[in-house]
């Protein structure tokens, strides 16, 4: 293609990308506001539904497939395939959930066989000794279940907490966003290239940092995941070098009959290198390790859509 109009085409791109943006910001925005005004049980099972129907039309159903394929080469094809309507049905009833997070989080000691949130004793047992130790702490967490609900048991219950996440590339997205995280999620840590220093200082003033660890990062230190090499985030090892404290696992799973969940893994101990620093790359084979537990037990409530291997 002629130069000249290579230039033109990127220049026409260019200023259409910012229209294309506005309209997805809108809708949006639109869906989460709309949603909101729906009862959030039913609102899931209708976006459950459509996201099965929508999900296989979709590139990323060729890269489930292919990740599911890899990880679990035992399993039929008919198996894969009902692992991924699962998928795809969990990541439509988190879509729904969002817009309602400031209200979902239903769970009542005094009655617990009538909440929504079932918390296992250990779990208890676990989030008392986070609260009363006097310890900052390392939470990490994976796109597993209904990822954005454990900052919300933290708040919840009553403990302090930094959340580190991901803003959306459109702003008008990630107002609304930040507007329904920012009710009962504790401080929010956006990512960018101060989160490192914000989250070593709120680990130094005691409190316990969060953050999604299973998805690769380019310039990641190696770990195996499900038999193959990937790269992870080794931010939350790095931490620990500067402040040593405890770190736990914590899940969200989802139940039958709309309910949920919550554990906290047992501490996970750090790996030292023969000087006794914190081993950065074991570390977080350590901790990969148990987020491969998890999804094992529960294959249909991951995100296997992304492309974790590469």
């Amino acid at each position: 293609m002629h130069p000249l109009l290579l230039r033109t085409r990127a220049r026409l791109r260019d200023a259409i990308k910012p229209l294309g943006e506005g309209a997805v910001g809108a809708l949006t925005v639109g869906i989460l506001r709309t949603t909101r005004y729906f009862d959030p049980i039913k609102t899931a099972n209708l976006f459950g539904r459509i996201a099965r129907l929508i999900g296989p039309m979709m590139r990323e159903q060729r890269i489930g497939r292919a990740n599911l394929t890899a990880a679990f080469p035992e399993k039929s094809p008919e198996e894969i395939e009902t692992i991924l309507t699962g998928v795809w049905d969990n990541l439509g009833r988190v879509g729904a959930e969002f817009a309602h997070l400031d209200h979902i989080w239903e769970h009542d000691p005094a009655h617990p066989q009538d909440s929504r949130i079932e918390i296992p004793p250990r779990t208890h047992e676990l989030f008392a000794q986070l609260q009363l130790d006097g310890k900052p702490a390392l939470i990490f967490a994976s796109h597993l279940g209904n990822w954005e609900m454990p900052a919300l048991a933290a708040v919840a219950h009553g403990l302090d907490a930094a959340i580190l996440y991901r803003r959306p590339n459109i702003a008008s997205a990630d107002r609304i966003i930040q507007e329904i995280r920012a009710v009962k999620m504790g401080t929010l840590i956006p990512a960018g290239r101060d989160a490192p220093f914000r989250l070593a200082e709120a680990l130094q003033k005691g409190q316990h940092v969060a953050m999604l660890v299973d998805q690769y990062l380019t310039n990641g230190v190696e770990v195996t995941f499900f038999g193959r090499k990937t790269k992870a985030n080794p931010m939350l090892a790095r931490l620990l070098r500067q402040v040593e404290c405890p770190i736990h696992g914590a899940r969200i799973i989802r139940l039958p009959g709309h309910r949920f969940r919550a554990e906290i893994s047992e501490e996970v101990k750090p790996v030292r290198d023969a000087t006794g620093q914190i081993d950065i790359q074991g570390t977080m084979q350590a901790i990969t390790s148990v987020i491969e537990g998890w999804i094992r037990e529960y294959p249909d409530q991951w995100l296997w859509l992304h492309r974790r291997w590469r």
